[in-house]
């Protein structure tokens, strides 16, 4: 049976309780937002399909509890993650504390080619902002690791957060030659860094 995308990445969406990663989720799958806080217990998980320079990409797109007792069951979902969205809230001071943390976690348990993108949600709530727009620049770039400020109730770039991993996966990709590989291709390895601070692998060579 032929598959009706180009593409498929699986997304992960990590960081503390209560930043905003449902109302992300649902902003970017079905345009809605919500109100009411939204609690994820153990995962979620969405799929949406979208058109990138020609190219059919279907998103996996997992939405991850932030509470310590189901981090026994979230890390493993980050095996097999083409991209980890790290999200924080704006607001306050101890979410963007702990993405250090989060990190720590994606270090340990991701592949090591896994891109990253750090964001902070709520941005709308500009009266309440702890942590400035300058400081998590300077911390992610401290990475090499993209940063952008969302807000998933006025859809303030989510789009463009999706998009642009999606955007970036689909280079890396064809990059290393993984969506149209010949069979009998065997894989070696010489390593290279993208924009994103993503560390790769490159495929060469034939059985």
């Amino acid at each position: 049976m032929s598959r009706d995308y180009d593409h498929l990445f699986k997304l992960v969406l990590i960081g503390d309780s209560g930043v905003g990663k449902s109302c992300l989720l649902l902003r970017f799958a079905d345009d809605a937002f919500t109100e009411s806080y939204i609690t994820t217990i153990g995962v979620d998980f969405r799929f949406r399909t979208v058109k990138i320079d020609n190219k059919t990409v279907k998103l996996q797109i997992w939405d991850t509890a932030g509470q310590e007792r189901f981090r026994t069951i979230t890390s493993a979902y980050y095996r097999g993650a083409d991209g980890i969205i790290m999200v924080y809230d704006v607001t306050s001071q101890e979410s963007f504390d702990h993405v250090n943390d989060w990190l720590n976690e994606v270090n340990r348990y991701a592949s090591e080619g896994t891109c990253k993108l750090l964001v902070g949600n709520k941005s709308d709530i500009s009266d309440n902002k702890a942590v400035s727009y300058e400081t998590a620049k300077a911390f992610a770039d401290s990475l090499s690791i993209p940063f952008l400020e969302t807000s998933a109730k006025n859809a303030q770039n989510v789009e463009e957060a999706f998009l642009t991993m999606a955007s970036e996966l689909i280079t890396i990709r064809e990059m290393v030659g993984d969506a149209n590989r010949p069979a009998g291709t065997k894989v070696s390895f010489i390593r290279f860094r993208s924009s994103w601070g993503c560390c790769l692998r490159l495929i060469t060579g034939f059985i």
